[in-house]
C-alpha cells in the first residue's frame, strides 16, 4: 500500500531562524578575527528586542550588537510595522568565558589529541532519490521558501511579501519507496496588511503563490521530479487567515529550535544537538556534518541506495565511542552494515581534529548554514569580508559547504570492490 510523508522548512524571517542567524554570524567573526575561538552562542528574538547569551574564549573582541543589528537587516527586518527592527530593537549582550572545566578537556597539548567537546550521537543520511542526496520533501520545502524569499527582494511580481514564512510538502510514496506523486503542499507567508477584506487578500495571495511561485520552483527540478507535479495536488496557503503579525514580534525565536529543518526534514535520525552558534569542536555540528560527508559519499559511490550513519563521542576523548551503519536493505555490496561501518572506521578519521581539518571547519563559514538547511547545499569557494572597530578589516577566501563535496567516492569504490 502507498504512503505518504511530509516535511517541512521554514524562511530565513522565521524568528528560530533569525535567532540561528544571529547566532551563526557572532561565530563567523570570532573565527575571522581568531580562528581558535571556542565559541557557543545562543540568541533569543521577541517584539523589539535581541538577547545574546552563551560561552566564548577568544582573543577578540566584537562588537556583538553591530552584527546582530546587520544580520536582521539583511534578512529584510528593516521597518517599524513589523515590531521587530535591526535599527531599532534594543540587544543585550549576556555572553561570558567558556567554563575551564569544560576546556581543559577540549584542548591538549598536541592539537591531534584534541577531545570531544561533548558527549552525545550525531547522524548523518543520504538517499538516491535527488541529485543532492537530500530527502525529497525537505528538498522542495527549502526551494519553495528561498524562492519566495527572492520574490520578496524583487517585490516586482508578488509586493506584498513580509519576511517570515513556513512550508510543507507531502509526497506520495510506492511501496518499494518511489516518489509517485506529490499530494500536499502547504505554504504559510508573512504578508503585508491588505486594504481589501480578507476573503479578497487570501484569494490574491493563494493565487500568486500557485501561479507565481511553484512553476518557479518547478523549473529548478530535474524532469523526472517535475512530473511528480500534478493538478491533483492538494494546496494550503496561509490555512489559518491573514497572517499580518510575524517574525519575533508574532513568535519568540530561539537558537537551534530548528534541527529538522536544518537535517533531514525527519528522515533517518537525528541525535538532538543543534548546529548554530557552536564551533566546530563541539561535535554536535562538526561529527553531524562528517557523519553526512561519509554518508554522502557512500551512497555517491553505491555502496547502498540510503544510508544512515551515527557516530557517537564521549566529552573529552579523541576516538569516537562507535559508529554505526543503517542501509536500510539497499545496499548493493556482499558485506552486513556492521562491516560496512567497519571500512567506514577505517576510511574515515573521526577524531575531532582530523574532522575539523579535513571539512576546514575551523573558517568563518557558518553563516550560510543558518537557512534552508545545513545539507544538501553546493560546496564552492566564496570571498567574505569581515569587519571590526576593534580588530579592523579581514578579506579571505573560504570553502562552504566541504562536507558535501564528493571527494572520498574514489575511495570508497577502491575499499568496497565497486
Amino acid at each position: 500500500m502507498a504512503y505518504l510523508f511530509t516535511s517541512e522548512s521554514v524562511s530565513e524571517g522565521h524568528p528560530d531562524k533569525v535567532a540561528d542567524q544571529i547566532s551563526d554570524a557572532l561565530l563567523d567573526h570570532f573565527l575571522a578575527f581568531d580562528p581558535e575561538s571556542k565559541v557557543a552562542c545562543e540568541t533569543l528574538v521577541t517584539t523589539g528586542q535581541v538577547v545574546l547569551a552563551g560561552e566564548v574564549k577568544s582573543h577578540t573582541y566584537l562588537d556583538v550588537q553591530n552584527i546582530a543589528r546587520e544580520v536582521i537587516n539583511k534578512i529584510g527586518y528593516t521597518k517599524g510595522e513589523y515590531q521587530f527592527s535591526g535599527d531599532s530593537c534594543g540587544v543585550i549582550s549576556l555572553i561570558h568565558e567558556q567554563s575551564q572545566d569544560i576546556n581543559q578537556g577540549v584542548d591538549r597539548g598536541a592539537k591531534e589529541e584534541q577531545g570531544a567537546g561533548d558527549q552525545g550521537m550525531m547522524f548523518g543520511y543520504a538517499t538516491k532519490e535527488t541529485d543532492n542526496y537530500m530527502p525529497l520533501a525537505l528538498d522542495i520545502s527549502h526551494k519553495i521558501l528561498h524562492t519566495l524569499a527572492e520574490l520578496r527582494r524583487d517585490g516586482k511580481e508578488i509586493n506584498y511579501l513580509r519576511p517570515d514564512a513556513k512550508a510543507q510538502v507531502t509526497i506520495e510514496y510506492s511501496d518499494e519507496n518511489v516518489p509517485q506523486r506529490i499530494d500536499t503542499i502547504v505554504v504559510s507567508t508573512q504578508h503585508d496588511a491588505f486594504d481589501s477584506n480578507d476573503e479578497a487578500m487570501l484569494k490574491k495571495i493563494k493565487s500568486d503563490i500557485i501561479s507565481i511561485l511553484i512553476p518557479k520552483v518547478k523549473s529548478q527540478l530535474p524532469e523526472d521530479i517535475q512530473k511528480l507535479f500534478d493538478d491533483q495536488i492538494t494546496y494550503h496557503i496561509n490555512p489559518t487567515g491573514k497572517f499580518v503579525i510575524g517574525g519575533p514580534h508574532g513568535d519568540t525565536g530561539l537558537t537551534g529550535r530548528k534541527i529538522i529543518v536544518d537535517t533531514y526534514g525527519g528522515k533517518g535520525a537525528h541525535g538532538g544537538g543543534a548546529f548554530s552558534g557552536k564551533d566546530p569542536s563541539k561535535v554536535d555540528r562538526s561529527a553531524a556534518y562528517a557523519a553526512r560527508h561519509i554518508a554522502k559519499n557512500l551512497v555517491a559511490a553505491g555502496v547502498a541506495d540510503e544510508i544512515l550513519v551515527q557516530v557517537s563521542y564521549a566529552i573529552g576523548v579523541v576516538e569516537p565511542t562507535s559508529i554505526f551503519v543503517e542501509t536500510y536493505g539497499t545496499s548493493n555490496v556482499n558485506l552486513s552494515d556492521g562491516e560496512i561501518a567497519k571500512k567506514v572506521r577505517q576510511l574515515f578519521d573521526l577524531r575531532p581534529f582530523a574532522v575539523e581539518e579535513r571539512l576546514k571547519l575551523r573558517n568563518p563559514i557558518y553563516l550560510e548554514t543558518a537557512a534552508y538547511g545545513h545539507m544538501g547545499k553546493e560546496s564552492k569557494k566564496v570571498v567574505k569580508v569581515f569587519e571590526s572597530p576593534y580588530n579592523g578589516r579581514v578579506e579571505m577566501e573560504v570553502e562552504l559547504f566541504t562536507w558535501e563535496k564528493l571527494d572520498m567516492v574514489d575511495d570508497v569504490k577502491v575499499a568496497f570492490g565497486l
